[in-house]
C-alpha cells in the first residue's frame, strides 16, 4: 500500500496575504503616479487596478486547485514587480501614448498563458519527452527573425523581431525556455557520458574533445545570434544558460573554464570584426568622452543620461512622477531601472533588486527540493536565465558592463519578454509544487539495469545523478 509523507503544508493563505501586499505596492505606485498627473482615482485607475487584482487572484485560485503545494512567495514577488513596472510605464506615457495600456494587455495575456501551463501541465517531467523537439523549436525560433516576409527587419540595430499583423514579437525570449528544456533533458540523460574521463591538467579534469559537442554547439549558436541578429544580450544569455546548466549537472569547474575562454575569445573576435559590438564596448569604456557621447550611432548619450538620472534620485528618490526620466532614451524599456532609480532612489532600487534576489532563491530552492534530475536542472536553468538577464540589464545601466539591450524581467515594456517570463513563473511553480508536495515513501522495486551500475532502486539512481 502506498505511504505518503504529509508534513508539508500548502501555505496558500500565506500566499494570499503576501499577494494582497504585492497588489497594494503595485496599485499604490499607480495611485501616486495619478496624483502627480492630477488623475488620481479616475476611471482608468480603477479599471487598470481591478484587472490586475482580478488576474492575480484568479492565478492564486488556480494554484489552490492545481498546485496547492507550490511556493507561496513566487507569485506575490512577480505581481509586485509587474505592478511597479506598469506604474512606471504609465507614468512615462506621453499624451496620446498607449504603451501603459498595451503593457497591461500583455500582462493579462501572459498571466493567462502561465495559468494554462499550470492547469494543463500536471507534471513537469512530461517535458522531458520533448527534449529534441525543444531543440528543433529553439532553432526555428532563432531563425524566424531572419526569414523574409515575417522578419521585422533591423530595429535599433538588431534583427530579433518578427511581425505578426500589426504587432511585433521577439521569438528569442521564448527560445530561452525551449533551450532550457533541451539542456535539462539532454544533460540529465547523458550525464555519465559527459563525465567520462578526459585529460587532467593540474587540478582540473577536462572532458574529451568529442564530449564537448554540446558546448561547441551552444557557443556556435550564441556567436550566430551575435553575427546574424546583431544581438549581444541574447548571445550572452544563451551561452551563459548552457554553461551554468552543464556545471550544475557535472559539478566540474573545467566546463566553466572552457566556457569563459570561449566567451572571451568570441567576444574579442566579435569586437574586432563587427562594428556594432565595437561601438558598444567603446561607448562603455569611454562613456564620458565628448566625441563618444555625441557619436551617432553607438554614442554613450543613453548611458550617461541614465547615470545622471540615478544620481539625481539620491538616496530616497525624487518621488514617483517628480523626476525627469523622460530625458533618457527608451526610459520605459531598456532604461527603466534608471527611471526607477531616479524616482525611488537608492533605497527603492535596492528593494527591487532584493525582490529579484528572493525570486531567484525561491527558484533555486525548488530545484534543490525536487527529486528528479530533469526538474533540478530545469528549475536551475530557468531561475538562472532570469537572474542573468537582470544582471546583464542592471550591469549595463550602471555601466558595470556594456549595455546590451535586454529587457528587465516583469518591469520593462515589452510583450514578448513579459510572456516568456510569466511562462517561466508557471514552470517554477509547478516544479516547486512537486518539490514541496507529499512524498511517496513506498519502497520501490529494483529498476531494470540499476544493478549493473551498483544502484539498488530508481530513487537511488536519482540520488546518484
Amino acid at each position: 500500500m502506498s505511504q505518503l509523507s504529509t508534513t508539508t503544508k500548502p501555505r496558500r493563505n500565506v500566499e494570499l496575504a503576501l499577494l494582497l501586499l504585492a497588489l497594494a505596492v503595485g496599485i499604490g505606485a499607480n495611485m501616486l503616479v495619478g496624483v502627480d498627473q492630477e488623475k488620481a482615482f479616475d476611471s482608468d485607475f480603477w479599471f487598470q487596478s481591478s484587472l490586475l487584482a482580478l488576474a492575480a487572484l484568479v492565478f492564486h485560485g488556480v494554484l489552490r486547485f492545481r498546485a496547492k503545494y507550490a511556493d507561496p512567495v513566487i507569485l506575490p514577488l512577480v505581481v509586485a514587480l509587474n505592478g511597479i513596472g506598469l506604474a512606471m510605464i504609465h507614468r512615462l506615457d506621453a499624451p496620446g501614448d498607449d504603451t501603459g495600456n498595451n503593457q497591461l494587455r500583455w500582462t493579462l495575456i501572459a498571466m493567462a498563458v502561465a495559468i494554462a501551463v499550470i492547469w494543463f501541465l500536471k507534471d513537469h517531467r512530461i517535458l522531458r519527452r520533448f527534449t529534441f523537439i525543444s531543440l528543433a523549436a529553439s532553432a526555428l525560433l532563432l531563425v524566424l527573425p531572419l526569414v523574409p516576409g515575417i522578419s521585422a527587419g533591423e530595429i535599433l540595430g538588431a534583427r530579433v523581431w518578427i511581425r505578426l499583423g500589426p504587432m511585433t514579437f521577439q521569438p528569442g525570449e521564448v527560445a530561452k525556455i525551449t533551450l532550457a528544456i533541451f539542456f535539462a533533458g539532454y544533460l540529465s540523460s547523458n550525464r555519465d557520458l559527459i563525465l567520462l574521463a578526459g585529460r587532467k591538467i593540474g587540478p582540473l579534469q577536462f572532458p574529451r574533445f568529442k564530449d564537448m559537442g554540446p558546448m561547441i554547439t551552444a557557443w556556435l549558436v550564441s556567436i550566430g545570434v551575435l553575427i546574424f541578429q546583431r544581438d549581444l544580450g541574447s548571445s550572452v544569455l544563451f551561452f551563459g544558460l548552457f554553461i551554468v546548466m552543464i556545471y550544475v549537472a557535472t559539478s566540474r569547474i573545467s566546463w566553466v573554464v572552457i566556457g569563459l575562454a570561449l566567451i572571451l575569445g568570441g567576444g574579442f573576435a566579435a569586437s574586432r570584426v563587427f562594428s556594432h559590438v565595437e561601438l558598444r564596448i567603446s561607448g562603455w569604456l569611454n562613456a564620458f568622452t565628448p566625441e563618444v557621447y555625441d557619436r551617432a550611432p553607438g554614442g554613450s548619450h543613453q548611458i550617461v543620461q541614465g547615470l545622471f538620472g540615478m544620481a539625481n534620485g539620491g538616496l530616497v528618490g525624487t518621488g514617483l512622477g517628480q523626476g525627469r526620466p523622460d530625458l533618457v532614451p527608451f526610459a520605459n524599456s531598456d532604461m527603466i531601472i534608471a527611471s526607477l532609480g531616479e524616482e525611488l532612489g537608492l533605497i527603492g532600487l535596492f528593494a527591487i533588486v532584493l525582490m529579484y534576489l528572493l525570486l531567484f532563491t525561491r527558484g533555486f530552492r525548488a530545484a534543490l527540493g525536487t527529486r528528479d534530475a530533469f526538474g533540478k536542472l530545469l528549475a536551475c536553468g530557468l531561475s538562472f536565465a532570469v537572474a542573468l538577464q537582470c544582471f546583464v540589464v542592471i550591469g549595463g545601466v550602471t555601466r558595470l558592463i556594456p549595455l546590451t539591450g535586454l529587457t528587465t524581467p516583469f518591469l520593462a515594456a515589452g510583450g514578448s519578454s513579459l510572456l516568456a517570463n510569466w511562462i517561466i513563473v508557471g514552470l517554477l511553480l509547478m516544479i516547486s509544487h512537486t518539490a514541496r508536495g507529499p512524498v511517496d515513501t513506498t519502497p520501490l522495486p529494483p529498476a531494470k539495469g540499476a544493478e549493473s551500475v551498483g544502484i539498488d532502486t530508481p530513487t537511488e539512481a536519482v540520488k546518484h545523478l
